[in-house]
């Protein structure tokens, strides 16, 4: 059976856009969309308005949230919450695991996340490299068993990376800039990159360096 997986990096973070909100921030590591990036979240929104996707798994950090409720939106899909889909837990990123809000509470401003949604695996501080392709590999890898619909992932640059590889068995160049776009296929012979990420062009002001944070 054909089947089709689209993965999608959050648009621009706050903290990209001005550092110092950093250090005041209440959850340090879980920043907001910046005023462009919920402008690059919208137009990824408008490029996949026409694709059949049936079901949207973000992660559960505010950034990638408030990415995929501008796709939802467009969609008319809910969204699930996978930490599989997690940022990178990096130590040397962040001191401690992040400090994120919970779904019930993001549930008040996002009304169409699913709370029923039960997640395939819970990532743990720190990892290393191998273990964040490791673990949202094997997220990816879950997430195609249990669903045979088309579906859209949206994480972080790591964790783009990481389900892709998963899925895919080995490990091609993936361009994970903010609000790209990766297509997987799946056909009879089994899973082929058609999108590598690279191209950006439905985004007014793409990332020009890409950081995978």
């Amino acid at each position: 059976m054909s089947q089709t997986v689209w993965i999608a990096r959050h648009g621009n973070r706050i903290d990209f856009v001005n550092p110092d909100w950093f250090l005041t921030a209440q959850r340090r590591y879980d920043p907001h969309l910046s005023e462009d990036g919920v402008v690059q979240a919208q137009e990824l929104a408008q490029r996949l308005a026409k694709e059949p996707i049936e079901h949207i798994f973000v992660s559960p950090f505010l950034r990638t949230v408030q990415t995929a409720h501008e796709i939802a939106k467009v969609l008319h899909l809910p969204l699930k919450l996978e930490p599989g889909l997690s940022e990178w837990l990096n130590p040397e990123w962040m001191d401690a695991m992040p400090e994120r809000l919970p779904a019930g509470i993001l549930a008040q401003d996002y009304p169409i996340i699913d709370l029923n949604y039960q997640p395939c695996l819970t990532p743990t501080y720190p990892e290393t490299r191998e273990e964040m392709v490791a673990r949202a590999g094997e997220t990816a890898r879950q997430l195609i068993t249990r669903y045979t619909g088309n579906l859209l992932f949206v994480g972080h640059g790591a964790s783009v990376v990481g389900s892709a590889w998963g899925i895919l068995g080995d490990r091609p160049k993936i361009h994970a800039s903010l609000c790209c776009l990766v297509q997987l296929n799946h056909m009879t012979h089994g899973w082929d990159l058609k999108l590598d990420g690279s191209d950006v062009s439905y985004l007014s002001r793409p990332q020009a360096k890409i950081r995978l944070v």
